[in-house]
């Protein structure tokens, strides 16, 4: 089984469940795709992390982070492989809000000015949260390379990040676990 498919497994025996769920968007659902159950479990963050490394290399980006608490682990995971393998690659995470103490700062990390960047996120469904981390790496002067999130739950995420002029590259849809 490939590292793809082996994730997919990983997702549906850790993340998904069904019931009565209001998501972040303050949208209700049916079912929940609990990304930081994969993002937190071993295997997972490693498949997920080998997979986005990929992507990395791809677009030779300098720098990789997203909104914090979603991006924690795939930064933390992505950085530890590119060091692996040899890859300069800084890390970067944004808050919800810039702190009120110390530098005061919204990104956390070595992130340079003008860096390109690769931003990711566990699980998407309007793509409100890394709109709201992009305008910070804009006013950083960072370039946008992609936003790559490991499920996109197909509720708007893929058309508001195409009508802001982003790449959207999910690992995985809602439709892949029959959704």
């Amino acid at each position: 089984m490939d590292k793809k498919e082996r994730l997919k497994t990983v997702i549906r025996e850790k993340a998904l469940r069904f019931g009565e769920f209001v998501l972040a968007s303050g949208k209700k659902s049916n079912y929940y795709l609990n990304g930081k159950m994969v993002t937190l479990d071993s295997e997972g963050l490693y498949l997920t992390a080998e997979l986005i490394f990929q992507i990395v290399r791809e677009l030779r980006v300098q720098a990789i982070g997203g909104p914090t608490i979603g991006a924690d682990p795939i930064v933390g995971a992505v950085l530890a492989i590119a060091a692996m393998n040899g890859y300069k690659l800084d890390g970067f995470l944004v808050r919800k809000e810039a702190k009120d103490h110390g530098t005061k700062s919204l990104i956390e990390g070595p992130l340079k000015e003008g860096s390109k960047v690769l931003m990711v996120e566990d699980v998407v469904t309007t793509a409100g949260t890394c709109l709201k981390a992009a305008e910070a790496l804009k006013a950083h002067r960072c370039e946008i390379m992609a936003m790559v999130c490991l499920i996109d739950r197909q509720e708007g995420a893929g058309e508001n990040l195409a009508k802001a002029g982003y790449l959207f590259s999910p690992l995985f849809l809602r439709e892949d676990f029959g959704l």
